[in-house]
């Protein structure tokens, strides 16, 4: 009887640990988000599929999709990017240069990525944007993503503690009460949370796709909005779900 109950507690624990699991985020990461005029106008942008507070990656395969869309016209960066390793895991960096003033968003489509702990394929539609030499329009402007994230606050020049709106959308409509989660981007792992309900943080849009979010600490956040294609991929023949995220990754600085 003794075994029997470790062996419940046990497939209890696993559970709650199932619905604490971390979240997959698509990572769009540029050097500098302002350039101005006297900085550097090469910027690297590094592309990776991560848990991004916990520090662990995934494998990102060759994107299917990579590009830049700024005044107006969209670049595509696919044969450009070169490959690289974080943390032993493949990931993507691209060097671009920024040659006007504009707001560039940087968007990329992964390949489905099949994560057997969520018995789905996960897609994220990832994007950051970055302004150049005092030129600001256009930041909210959709790109034409499968699923988006549409800014209602600048997604740059932002101070922590700012509050962030954004609108999700899905084949380009707002999604009501999407459910959106948040997460830090621990770079080095030098923080850690008081408990696992504290990694990822959600939020729900409104019935207008609305959503809102105050960032309590310099660096970069990323949002995901998530939803479920309906359309299936089979894994070993057998039809399984696709996950669709929005993702979008803003960054706050300390008021000095």
């Amino acid at each position: 009887m003794k075994g029997f109950r470790c062996f419940i507690l046990s497939a209890v624990v696993v559970v709650m640990m199932a619905g604490l699991a971390w979240a997959h985020f698509g990572m769009v990461i540029p050097s500098d988000q302002m350039v101005m005029q006297e900085d550097d106008r090469q910027i690297k942008v590094d592309l990776m599929f991560w848990h991004p507070f916990e520090g662990h990656g995934m494998e990102l395969e060759r994107p299917a999709r990579f590009s830049v869309v700024a005044n107006g016209k969209k670049q595509d960066l696919l044969s450009s990017l070169k490959s690289t390793k974080t943390k032993g895991h493949q990931a993507w960096s691209v060097n671009y240069k920024i040659k006007r003033p504009g707001v560039y968003t940087f968007c990329m489509e992964p390949e489905p990525y099949w994560e057997p702990t969520e018995d789905c394929y996960i897609v994220h539609y990832t994007k950051a944007v970055v302004t150049a030499f005092g030129d600001d329009e256009g930041w909210d402007e959709e790109i034409g993503l499968k699923t988006e994230i549409v800014p209602l606050s600048k997604p740059y020049g932002l101070y922590a503690g700012n509050v962030f709106q954004g609108i999700v959308k899905l084949d380009g409509r707002p999604v009501p009460y999407a459910e959106v989660e948040v997460e830090y981007y621990n770079e080095g792992g030098k923080l850690t949370a008081p408990t696992d309900y504290m990694v990822t943080q959600t939020v729900k849009a409104d019935g207008n796709g609305v959503f809102t979010y105050a960032a309590p600490r310099a660096g970069w956040w990323g949002f995901a909005a998530l939803n479920t294609s309906d359309v299936k991929k089979k894994h070993d023949g057998v039809d399984k779900d696709i996950e669709l995220g929005a993702v979008l990754w803003v960054k706050f600085h300390d008021m000095k």
